[in-house]
């Protein structure tokens, strides 16, 4: 079943939609990247999707079950993502991306091709991730590759993750950093550019509802 408001959408041929799918107004679904024709990419799209107004995804894509989009997302082609992935209003995920699954993107959060967000991970409002090491050199987009974000990380509102990075399994990069290098696993990382400030473990509830704000997850994560 595909449910919207008055069918104001675009379906390219070729898109193949699972069960219980609504689909908001202005929302398009298969365009065709350049140099290719409508339908000649397939695009999956698992069953529960809620794609809202104004979103765009390209052809070629492959998207499992509980898909969230918010408003004017845009979704290039040929990307991997997993179940349960929300993306927030105004973000883009550019193309041959890889995203797993129960990941998070708040909104307004900028993906590059080339970047990898494995499962449980999550990135806040304005996140902006890079995949362009010098860019305009001659031989930028042969070396374009984004950040790898490992399972469980999670990234703070307006931050900024430079090329070819790896945020390690379980970190967490305050809000407002620039991650120059690599970011081991279990770690808090803030500032500019990023350093260590203490591990994961010590983190502590302000308000007492819990010891460790991620010990919980990390454990059901495992």
């Amino acid at each position: 079943m595909i449910a919207a408001g008055r069918g104001r959408f675009r379906i390219y041929p070729n898109v193949h939609l699972g069960a219980d799918v609504e689909i908001g107004n202005y929302a398009v679904i298969g365009v065709p990247p350049r140099g290719r024709e409508a339908g000649e990419l397939p695009v999956v799209i698992g069953e529960g999707a809620v794609i809202r107004s104004h979103t765009v995804i390209y052809a070629g894509n492959r998207i499992g079950r509980g898909l969230q989009t918010g408003h004017g997302v845009m979704i290039r082609e040929q990307n991997e993502i997993g179940d349960n992935v929300s993306i927030g209003t105004n973000s883009v995920v550019e193309h041959h991306v890889t995203i797993g699954n129960n990941v998070r993107l708040h909104s307004n959060v900028f993906v590059p091709e080339h970047s990898v967000l494995e499962d449980d991970c999550w990135l806040g409002p304005n996140v902006v991730v890079t995949n362009a090491l010098h860019p305009l050199c001659p031989k930028a987009k042969e070396c374009l590759k984004g950040a790898t974000i490992r399972r469980g990380a999670k990234v703070g509102a307006n931050a900024t993750l430079l090329p070819d990075i790896v945020i390690g399994e379980m970190a967490l990069v305050g809000a407002g950093a620039v991650v120059t290098r690599d970011v081991p696993p279990g770690v808090v990382v803030a500032g500019n550019p990023a350093r260590v400030v203490k591990e994961i473990s010590a983190l502590t509830c302000p308000y007492d509802l819990i010891a460790h704000p991620y010990e919980t997850a990390d454990a059901t994560n495992r």
